[in-house]
């Protein structure tokens, strides 16, 4: 148990929505390839090998700011956990929430802390975490940037920093998404977004953050949010 009272096995409900589909296969066995489908037939493949992939340059440019801070870190919508599973290994207390429950299963085999639980339920540590990701592209998570933000806000702590992956330009989208994989097999459909570095600032000052820094890394785009 680390200081936030955080235990790493602990039973813990999946809530939603995900039990036979594309995505949970993937995280089951480690391998796509899978896109997000939109309504209008317009598909974005999903970085699979990255995910699976031990941390690249770009990931640790993310990581390196959470191992500065030196502060517990919760990273939102970890899937496979590689992020989470790292700085365990750096040991930073760290934990990873997903809605899938393989891959919370996958995250904690690689001996990283995770719960299968949406960001928007009742989390351990609530207004203590140091530090919040929201990489590969978690920004979207329940089409509302908003609402998402305004949710890390809360459990971060004073001064708490929200780390946040965002697309190139000036995107601001809100869509319904499935998953698909190659041979076109959808899993349901949900609300997702993509926001560019200005949106997101948008939404974040909003939600009572104020941006502090911003990079790109492997024509990955990244900023920094502080509470």
């Amino acid at each position: 148990m680390n200081s936030l009272g955080i235990l790493a096995h602990g039973p813990n409900p999946c809530p939603r929505p995900w039990a036979d589909d594309p995505y949970t296969e993937a995280m089951r066995t480690g391998s796509g390839p899978l896109w997000l489908r939109r309504e209008d037939g317009h598909r974005q493949r999903l970085d699979l090998e990255r995910w699976f992939a031990p941390p690249d340059q770009a990931d640790w440019t993310l990581l390196s700011r959470c191992l500065r801070r030196g502060l517990p870190t919760l990273d939102i919508g970890c899937g496979p956990g590689r992020l989470v599973a790292e700085l365990q290994t750096c040991g930073l207390p760290a934990l990873g929430v997903d809605i899938t429950h393989t891959a919370v299963s996958r995250t904690r085999g690689m001996g990283g802390n995770a719960l299968c639980r949406s960001v928007f339920d009742r989390l351990p540590g609530e207004n203590r975490w140091g530090t919040a990701l929201l990489a590969d592209g978690n920004l979207g998570i329940g089409g509302d940037p908003s609402a998402l933000l305004r949710r890390a806000a809360e459990l971060l702590c004073h001064d708490g920093v929200l780390l946040v992956e965002v697309e190139p330009g000036d995107l601001d989208e809100r869509v319904t998404v499935a998953v698909e994989d190659a041979s076109g097999r959808s899993g349901p459909t949900f609300p997702w977004a993509r926001l560019g570095a200005p949106a997101t600032v948008r939404c974040a000052l909003l939600a009572g953050f104020a941006p502090i820094d911003a990079w790109d890394c492997r024509d990955r785009h990244f900023l920094a949010l502080r509470r």
